[in-house]
């Protein structure tokens, strides 16, 4: 079966999840993601890779961090950036999602960045491309739903390796609220394509998916178990604007259980790193004295966000 998110030659046509991606592909977008870290080092402000080239940012839901290492991404690639509050616009008045999205292709639009609460909006979009012969136009996905945040995903790995250089050698835990995660889902599907060979998720039983070890994880409801000789630490954000119905008895009684504290991180290895997509809830997910610490490395993911979302642009706009 075709995989939608390549072209007929195998290279990246979207950008729309992880799963079912080939290790060559995601090592590529690592590869290519590196010069482009040199180059923020470097403070080079602009490359010309996507000059003339029209990014439209469809934000039909709120992200300020994403959105914005988007616009910072494709403003140094050269391309013109529009960002559209999806709130207040067409939307709102009853306009569908594609026929947004066709009044924006007759504006000559070549790549869209899609963040929307519901699952598969993205995948819909590309379909709709290709159904009406718009191939030219590639779809990235910044966000749909619980399904997938394919970027994120990239950016956690491009981290990964930067300070730890083998995946093939590593214990990760990811951390949390894994239940309404499309982070996680990204990480665990990155990760396992990437060789890691020991991936555990570790949260209470209401935010774990039942059917989490399906993905071939190992599940741990005890903290400290849970970080017993990792090498990373990949914390998530909780996820209270999704959950429904009562899943945790508070905010301080998840931080007792399952906050990351110094305390907590001794059980990993003395070398672990300490992850986190943002935007931090400290005093719930994480102490504040271990984000601002030796361990963490939250600053420089965005930093490596960047890079990484320009390699994405870049490829799609060689295909």
């Amino acid at each position: 079966m075709h995989n939608p998110q390549l072209n007929r030659n195998g290279a990246l046509q979207h950008l729309l999840t992880i799963d079912g991606l080939p290790r060559e592909i995601l090592s590529d977008i690592l590869d290519t993601a590196a010069p482009f870290t040199e180059v923020a080092e470097r403070e080079v402000k602009k490359l010309p890779l996507l000059r003339g080239k029209s990014v439209f940012n469809l934000f039909f839901e709120n992200s300020t961090r994403t959105r914005t290492t988007f616009e910072i991404a494709a403003k140094r690639l050269s391309a013109d950036v529009i960002n559209l509050n999806i709130g207040t616009s067409s939307a709102s008045k009853g306009e569908s999602l594609l026929d947004t999205v066709d009044n924006l292709c007759a504006m000559q639009a070549d790549m869209f960045v899609v963040r929307h609460a519901v699952s598969g909006a993205p995948f819909l979009i590309a379909q709709h491309l290709a159904a009406n012969g718009r191939d030219h136009i590639h779809v990235i996905n910044a966000g749909d739903g619980r399904h997938a945040h394919p970027t994120q995903g990239l950016l956690d790995m491009y981290t990964i390796r930067h300070y730890k250089k083998d995946f093939t050698r590593l214990i990760v835990a990811i951390v949390g609220d894994v239940l309404h995660s499309r982070v996680a889902r990204s990480q665990i599907g990155a990760l396992t394509t990437l060789g890691v060979p020991e991936i555990r998720v570790i949260g209470p039983k209401t935010l774990i998916p039942a059917d989490v070890d399906r993905l071939g994880v190992r599940v741990f409801h005890d903290m400290r178990a849970g970080l017993k000789d990792v090498d990373v630490v990949m914390m998530l954000r909780l996820q209270s604007e999704r959950m429904q119905g009562a899943l945790l008895p508070s905010p301080q009684e998840f931080f007792k259980y399952y906050g990351l504290t110094a305390d907590k991180l001794c059980c990993a290895r003395p070398d672990a790193i300490v992850m986190h997509p943002g935007p931090m809830n400290r005093g719930v997910e994480i102490d504040s004295a271990v984000a601002d610490g030796q361990h963490a490395v939250i600053l420089p993911q965005v930093t490596f966000g960047i890079a990484v979302r320009m390699a994405v642009m870049s490829m799609l706009a060689g295909t």
